[in-house]
């Protein structure tokens, strides 16, 4: 399996930035002009209503709806575009539309809006991918997940709290883990500490692992000396230069 190198990523920065630049835009300009974009939420059930899919996670009811949801896609986006580079795009586009598909298929009434749907598709996704990796770094994502957001999980519970779309939540719930099993795992390139770790190394090479045989075995390369003339030998090696009366040049190492 090839395996992806950790390294600053541009889009760790601008599609976090984007994003909540839009969402907040969209807000100031609906309570500005009130221009009633609200409106343009999923409305379960209905073909109207699925227009909703793509404009409700840009939608938000309040301030504090916005705000809570913002601090939620600062941590998650980031994450998202460092260690699952090659899937940012799929997860972002393909959970806003599942997650907004399945709130209009499970919910009956209401207008929802909101990022939650999208925000649960990340976190489960992170979740469920990091537990399932067995590295390290993924693991760790896992259960920082469980400290910022495991107590979001009862908000997936019908009539914990009034006015929040639980069937969002759920929504996003069950997107981001068939997500996790649907998309291919990243595999990170390990940290070498040592030249013969590496998987294009060539023992060949190496002077110290030339002197172990086939089997295993330690035995020793003769001792290369420098002659007057700037020719390089052994023992062997130079007793069969006088039998055969040959000498051979070779590269002097200094």
């Amino acid at each position: 399996m090839k395996t992806d190198q950790l390294t600053f990523r541009k889009e760790s920065v601008w599609v976090p930035f984007a994003f909540i630049l839009v969402i907040w835009l969209v807000y100031y300009l609906d309570w500005r002009y009130f221009f009633e974009w609200n409106n343009f939420g999923i409305v379960p059930r209905t073909f109207k209503g699925l227009r909703g899919v793509l404009f409700s996670p840009f939608l938000h009811g309040s301030i504090q709806h916005l705000w809570n949801n913002t601090l939620a896609l600062l941590v998650l986006l980031p994450l998202i575009c460092y260690y699952y580079y090659k899937n940012w795009q799929t997860l972002i586009f393909g959970g806003i539309l599942l997650s907004g598909i399945g709130t209009w298929l499970i919910a009956k009434t209401g207008t929802h809006i909101g990022a939650s749907g999208l925000i649960y598709v990340l976190t489960t996704y992170m979740f469920f991918t990091g537990i399932r990796s067995k590295q390290y770094r993924l693991m760790a994502i896992s259960f920082l997940m469980i400290i910022l957001y495991g107590g979001s999980v009862w908000y997936m519970l019908p009539d914990v709290e009034k006015g929040i779309s639980w069937q969002g939540h759920l929504a996003g719930f069950i997107s981001g883990f068939l997500l996790s099993y649907i998309l291919k795992k990243t595999q990170f390139e390990p940290e070498y500490k040592y030249d013969w770790q590496h998987p294009d190394y060539d023992e060949s090479k190496d002077d110290f692992i030339r002197q172990f045989d086939a089997k295993g075995n330690f035995n020793p390369l003769p001792l290369l000396r420098k002659d007057a003339d700037g020719y390089l030998y052994n023992d062997t090696f130079h007793r069969k230069n006088e039998t055969t009366h040959h000498s051979v040049k070779v590269f002097d190492l200094h």
